[in-house]
């Protein structure tokens, strides 16, 4: 058996054709999704440095307690929230199906579908559940209305911060639904850079 024979009968990886372009509402949604956080993150750090919200005295969360230990976690929380939603542009954009080079060990590797939509789908259910029980229990005695929580316009000003979040969910299950689609379709359609089979010899 001569080296090419060799070659042609040496197995060939997996070829698909490259997943087509994300529809402009699957963009819409992804890039959307990023801005649900900001409003919250904003007023997260606005109050991590002492800017005052109409907490009483009496409160943990009053701007006397800030800046300090505090400000450090509500930045973090807040950047980890944004970072979350940025990684939702991942589902519209290459490094979201190639593993980008410059990463170590992983780095050109095509990431398995299911890698993807799972996390993406157990987070889209995630959120929207916490959202929506928040939204819920916004008003309860044990939340925002108690004694020393805003009202008035403050208490407005904090609402419209969070109601933004209620789209998250929504919105990543959107953009997510939309990736499956768009690889299991790429992966059902031959790749025209197929080689083709070697003729009999």
């Amino acid at each position: 058996m001569t080296m090419s024979t060799e070659r042609d009968l040496a197995p060939r990886p997996p070829h698909t054709a490259p997943s087509p372009r994300p529809s402009r509402p699957a963009r819409w949604a992804a890039h959307a999704v990023p801005f649900t956080l900001l409003p919250t993150g904003l007023w997260r750090c606005a109050m991590g440095f002492g800017v005052p919200l109409g907490f009483a005295p009496t409160s943990d969360l009053h701007e006397s307690h800030f800046p300090g230990s505090m400000t450090v976690y509500v930045i973090a929380l807040s950047l980890f929230a944004e970072g979350l939603g940025l990684l939702t542009l991942g589902l519209v954009q290459p490094w979201g199906e190639v593993v980008p080079r410059w990463v170590p060990f992983l780095g050109g590797r095509r990431i398995p579908v299911l890698c993807a939509v799972i996390p993406a789908s157990l987070g889209a259910l995630a959120v929207t559940c916490i959202t929506v029980i928040g939204a819920f229990i916004w008003n309860a005695p044990e939340n925002l209305a108690d004694i020393s929580d805003p009202y008035g316009p403050l208490y407005w000003l904090q609402t419209a911060c969070y109601a933004p979040l209620l789209a998250w969910g929504p919105l990543l299950g959107v953009v997510t639904v939309a990736y499956y689609r768009r690889r299991r379709a790429a992966e059902r359609r031959p790749s025209a850079s197929r080689p083709p089979r070697p003729g009999p010899r």
